[in-house]
C-alpha cells in the first residue's frame, strides 16, 4: 500500500510538472523550467560509455516484446543474460529456461527471476546489479522503470515510445546526465533495409535538400482486444479509451527525423499542430464483437480513429505524421522523404529522381519501383545491411530488429556512441503529449522542448556507420 500511494503521488506530481512545462510553453519558451543543466551533469548526444567486454544483460518483460530480444543477445559473442523480471512467473521461468538451453551449459546458466509483484523488477535492479537493462513493458512503466535502471548503474533500452509525459521525458534526461548512463529508445524501424538504404541516399544528396516528410503508423490492431486479462491488449485498449492524439508516433518519425538528422547540427523540431477524426471504430468493433455487459462496452472511447499531426522544424520543413490503430486498412508507415532533386517513398518502396535513373526511367514522372529497385539497393544499401543481413535475418522485423540489437551490444562492448541518443528518443516520443494538447486545444500550436538545452547545434549527424 505504500508503493501503491507514492505511485499515486508520482503520477500526480508528474501530471501538475507536465501542466508547468505546458504552461511555459505558452509562454514563448517551452524550456524554462529546464533551461539550465547543472554542473555535475554531462551532455548525452555523443556520449561513449566505458568499453563493457562481456555486457551483462537482465530484462523486465517477457510478454510480447522481450523475448525476441532475449534469444538474439544471448547468442552474440560477449553477452550473459544474469536476470529476468515478469509480473508473471510462467513467463519469467519459461524464458529463464530457454536462454539456458540456448547457452548450451556454458553460459546464461546464473538467471535469477524475479516475479510475482509489481515491484519486483526494482529488486532485480538493485540485487543484480545488471550493465544494462531492457525494458519491454506497457508504456506507462517505461519511464520509472528506465530512470531507476539509471539510477541504479545499468544502461537502460526501452521499447517504444520512451515515455508519456514531457515531465518523464525531462526526468530521464536528467538522469542520463547526472549517471552518465545510456538511456535508448529502441526504435527498430530505422535499422530496416528501405529505411537504411535512404538515409544512405539522403546523406549523399541523391534527392538534394530536403525539404518534408511523411511518417505514419496505420495498423488495424483491434483484433488484440481479445487479450482482456494479459498481453497487450489487455492494457493497451485503455490508452485507446483514454488518450486522444497520436499515441505512437515513432515508427514513422525516427526514420524520417533521421534523413533529416533532426536535433544534430542543422535542425531540430519548432512546432506541431494535431488534429483527431471522431472516435467510431473500437466502439463499434466492442459492440459487434463483445457482450453489451463486456467491460470493453463499458468503456467510453476518447480517442479518435486517426490522427494527423504537422511538425514545422526550425528551417521551416515540415513533416506529417498519422496514426491510426483501428481502421480497416493496410499497414502503412508512408516513410517518404521529399528533396528539392526527387523523393523516396515506401509501401510499396518506389523512388522518383529528377533526371530519371540509368537504365530504369527517363525523369521523376515515373517511379522505380517493384524489380526495378533491386538495381537501386545494388547501388546504395547501407553499409550496415551489407554486413549484417546474413546473420539478422532470422530476427524480428525481417532483420531489422537483430540490426539493432547486434548494433547496442557493438557500442556498448567498444566504447562507441549509440545511433539514437537519449534526446532523439525523447523528442520523437513528445510527439505523444504534444498531440494531444493541439487537439485538446482544437489544433493550437505547441513547441517542442529543446531537450538538448541547446547543445543539438554541434551535436554531428549520424555517421554512414560500416
Amino acid at each position: 500500500m505504500k508503493d501503491l500511494s507514492r505511485r499515486k503521488f508520482l503520477q500526480k506530481s508528474s501530471l501538475s510538472a507536465a501542466a508547468l512545462v505546458t504552461a511555459s510553453t505558452l509562454k514563448g519558451d517551452p524550456s524554462s523550467i529546464h533551461n539550465e543543466r547543472s554542473a555535475q551533469y554531462k551532455y548525452m548526444g555523443d556520449f561513449a560509455a566505458p568499453k563493457l567486454p562481456n555486457v551483462r544483460i537482465a530484462i523486465i518483460g517477457v510478454g510480447a516484446r522481450g523475448p525476441g530480444h532475449l534469444k538474439f543477445t544471448s547468442e552474440l559473442p560477449g553477452t550473459e543474460i544474469v536476470a529476468i523480471s515478469d509480473l508473471y512467473e510462467d513467463l519469467a521461468k519459461k524464458w529463464a529456461e530457454e536462454v539456458r538451453k540456448i547457452g548450451k551449459g556454458q553460459r546464461h546458466q546464473n538467471i535469477a527471476t524475479y516475479f510475482g509483484n509489481e515491484n519486483m523488477w526494482r529488486t532485480m535492479l538493485a540485487e543484480v546489479k545488471p550493465d544494462m537493462v531492457f525494458i519491454a513493458t506497457n508504456w506507462s512503466n517505461h519511464a520509472p522503470m528506465a530512470i531507476e535502471a539509471m539510477n541504479q548503474g545499468s544502461h537502460a533500452f526501452v521499447e517504444v515510445p520512451l515515455a508519456l509525459t514531457l515531465e518523464e521525458i525531462w526526468e530521464i534526461i536528467d538522469t542520463s546526465e547526472r549517471t552518465q548512463k545510456h538511456c535508448m529508445m529502441m526504435e527498430n524501424v530505422n535499422y530496416g533495409r528501405e529505411e537504411l538504404m535512404y538515409l544512405n541516399m539522403c546523406r549523399q544528396e541523391v534527392i538534394g535538400e530536403l525539404l518534408h516528410g511523411e511518417a505514419a503508423y496505420i495498423h488495424d490492431l483491434r483484433s488484440q482486444m481479445i487479450q482482456q486479462n494479459r498481453g497487450t491488449g489487455s492494457w493497451r485498449t485503455h490508452q485507446y479509451a483514454q488518450r486522444n492524439g497520436n499515441l505512437y508516433p515513432t515508427h514513422g518519425l525516427g526514420p524520417v527525423a533521421q534523413y533529416m538528422s533532426i536535433g544534430r547540427t542543422k535542425d531540430t523540431f519548432n512546432t506541431l499542430v494535431s488534429y483527431s477524426t471522431p472516435a467510431f471504430g473500437r466502439q463499434d468493433y466492442a459492440q459487434k464483437n463483445y457482450p453489451s455487459d463486456h467491460k470493453w462496452n463499458k468503456l467510453k472511447f476518447l480517442g479518435g480513429d486517426m490522427n494527423t499531426s504537422i511538425i514545422k522544424t526550425k528551417i521551416g520543413r515540415t513533416i506529417m505524421i498519422q496514426w491510426d490503430e483501428t481502421s480497416p486498412r493496410p499497414y502503412t508507415r508512408l516513410n517518404l522523404i521529399q528533396g528539392t532533386s526527387g523523393c523516396l517513398a515506401g509501401y510499396p518502396t518506389r523512388i522518383a529522381l529528377e533526371g530519371g535513373f540509368e537504365g530504369l526511367t527517363r525523369d521523376h514522372h515515373s517511379w522505380i519501383q517493384g524489380e526495378q529497385i533491386e538495381k537501386i539497393y545494388e547501388k546504395y544499401d547501407h553499409p550496415l545491411y551489407k554486413r549484417m543481413n546474413q546473420m539478422a535475418k532470422k530476427s524480428g522485423h525481417g532483420g531489422m530488429d537483430g540490426i539493432m540489437l547486434y548494433r547496442i551490444i557493438e557500442c556498448l562492448q567498444q566504447g562507441l556512441p549509440l545511433d539514437q541518443n537519449v534526446y532523439e528518443g525523447g523528442l520523437w516520443s513528445s510527439v505523444g503529449p504534444l498531440s494531444e494538447k493541439s487537439v485538446k486545444e482544437d489544433g493550437a500550436a505547441q513547441s517542442f522542448p529543446d531537450f538538448t538545452r541547446g547543445n543539438w547545434k554541434t551535436t554531428p549527424p549520424l555517421e554512414i556507420i560500416s
